[in-house]
C-alpha cells in the first residue's frame, strides 16, 4: 500500500446477527414471524381481489386461498428471505415484509417482498412497520447497510423508499427477467451512520402530536427526510 493507492476507512468487521423470530411492538401494531397456519386466513382476506398488489412481484396473483396458502407455507419456512407478518392491535395480519439478501459478514441486509393490503396502505402502521424493521436491523442485529430495491417502473416504491429515508444509488439495467418481462432495478440504501437522523424523523412523524383530531398528519415523513434522501430519480 502506498499513498497513491487509496483504500477505505477501517470498520468493525464483527459479523452482524441473522434475523430471528421476534415480535417487534409498536404504537399502531406489531411485526411478528410469519406463521402460515395462523396468518393465512387474515392475509387472504386482506389480499384477495386486489391483483394489483402482485404486479411488480415475481409471484402472484393467486387463484384461491388454497394456492395462496401453499405459497405462504413455503415462504414461512425460508431463512432468506425471512418473513414477517404486519399485525394490527386487534391481532389481524394485514401485510407481510421480509429481511433478505442477508450478508452478516458484510453487515448488509435488504428489506423486500413487501406486500401491503389496501387496509394497511397509507396508515400509520404501514410506516411504523418499516421503522420497527429498520430499528431492529441497525440497533439489534448490527447491520451497517440496509437496502431497498424495486422494479424501476414502480414509481410508488421509489417514492416510498425516499419517504422512508433511503438514498437512491442508481439503476441496474436489464437486471432480471420477471414474468417474462424485462426488469431494470432501482437501488436505494440507508447506512448505520444515517440511522440516528432517520430514527429521529420516524419518531417525530409517529408521535401523537403529529396527528390532528381527524388523524391527519401535520408534517409528512417525506418532508422530514427529503433533504437527505434527495429528489425522486
Amino acid at each position: 500500500m502506498t499513498p497513491s493507492q487509496p483504500i477505505g476507512s477501517p470498520v468493525d468487521a464483527t459479523a452482524a446477527r441473522r434475523p430471528q423470530a421476534v415480535a417487534l411492538e409498536g404504537r399502531f401494531g406489531r411485526i411478528e414471524k410469519l406463521d402460515a397456519r395462523r396468518h393465512v386466513g387474515d392475509l387472504w382476506s386482506a389480499f384477495q381481489s386486489h391483483d394489483q398488489l402482485w404486479t411488480y412481484m415475481s409471484y402472484g396473483p393467486f387463484a384461491d386461498e388454497t394456492a395462496f396458502g401453499g405459497w405462504l407455507a413455503d415462504r414461512a419456512k425460508l431463512e432468506d428471505p425471512f418473513y414477517y407478518a404486519i399485525v394490527t392491535p386487534s391481532h389481524r395480519a394485514v401485510g407481510v415484509a421480509t429481511l433478505m439478501e442477508i450478508r452478516p459478514a458484510m453487515r448488509a441486509i435488504e428489506v423486500g417482498h413487501i406486500v401491503y393490503s389496501p387496509t394497511l396502505q397509507r396508515t400509520p402502521l404501514a410506516t411504523e412497520a418499516q421503522f420497527l424493521l429498520a430499528r431492529y436491523v441497525f440497533e439489534t442485529l448490527g447491520y451497517r447497510r440496509y437496502e431497498w430495491n424495486c422494479y424501476a417502473l414502480n414509481a410508488a416504491s421509489h417514492r416510498a423508499a425516499l419517504r422512508l429515508g433511503f438514498v437512491y444509488e442508481g439503476t441496474m439495467r436489464q437486471h432480471r427477467i420477471v414474468k417474462g418481462r424485462n426488469r431494470d432495478t432501482a437501488w436505494f440504501s440507508m447506512l448505520d451512520s444515517e440511522w440516528p437522523a432517520r430514527k429521529r424523523n420516524f419518531e417525530r412523524w409517529l408521535s401523537a402530536d403529529n396527528f390532528d383530531r381527524s388523524g391527519q398528519q401535520r408534517i409528512s415523513l417525506a418532508e422530514l427526510n427529503q433533504p437527505a434522501a434527495g429528489p425522486l430519480p
